[in-house]
This record gives C-alpha cells, sequence and structure tokens, in this order.
C-alpha cells in the first residue's frame, strides 16, 4: 500500500513545531534543521501515513495555481480516533493548552463522542472515540 502524507499550510514553522509535537504528543520524523525543526517538517500519525507542515510561502510550490483556503475557511476536517470518552476530553484539553481554538467541545452526537478544534493555522481537527 501507497504511503499518504498530508499536508498542510502553517505561518511559523517552530510554533506548528511545538504545537504538534510538543503539544498533541505528535511523533517528528526527520533530522533536525539548522532552526532545530525537522526539514521537512513532518510528524508521524499511522503506519503507512504522515502528516507534512508547509510554509504558506512554499506551499504554492506543491499547489500551483491553485488558492489555498483562507483564514477561517476549511475544506476539510482531519479526524482521528482516540481509546475513549476521557481520552477525546483529555486531546481537547490538550489542544487547547497547546494554543487550539476549540470549535466544538466533546459531547455524544448520534454517530459517537466527538470534539473539534482548530490548530493555530485553522486547520480542522476531529478527534472522537475509534
Amino acid at each position: 500500500m501507497p504511503s499518504i502524507i498530508i499536508s498542510l499550510p502553517i505561518a511559523d514553522r517552530r510554533s506548528s513545531f511545538a504545537f504538534y509535537g510538543e503539544g498533541l504528543g505528535f511523533e517528528p520524523i526527520g533530522e533536525p534543521a539548522d532552526d532545530g525543526v525537522p526539514e521537512p517538517l513532518q510528524f508521524a500519525l499511522a503506519d503507512g501515513a504522515n502528516l507534512m507542515l508547509v510554509p504558506t510561502g512554499g506551499f504554492g510550490w506543491v499547489i500551483g495555481d491553485h488558492e489555498v483556503a483562507s483564514p477561517g475557511t476549511s475544506e476539510c476536517v482531519l479526524s482521528f480516533g482516540a481509546a475513549s470518552e476521557a481520552a477525546v476530553d483529555a486531546t481537547i484539553e490538550r489542544a487547547r493548552s497547546a494554543g487550539a481554538r476549540v470549535v466544538a467541545e466533546p459531547e455524544r452526537k448520534p454517530w459517537g463522542y466527538i470534539g473539534t478544534f482548530a490548530d493555530p493555522d485553522g486547520h480542522l481537527w476531529m478527534v472522537n472515540v475509534a
């Protein structure tokens, strides 16, 4: 199976590195560059799935003549599972403490227990009981 890399535009490498690494506990990939942040900035999400964070200025090299969604506009929601409702709650609080804006507090929906936050660049992440 081919690997999947989810690429997101970011404003600042160091703050995104801190948010995803220290804040959410994602595992960085690669050797640090001169600024102490891996280049390219990637995190392992699961076997064969990585998150790559690309400074907005360089994102144009990837997307060509397509425009990035404006701040506050989301084209997708990234989701990941948690082992329990308590784990969803803890992840949402961890994200909030790391600088995320919680856009939907954890609650039970007909399809499961979920909470959603926006990272410092406005990308939406939903955490749900897997």
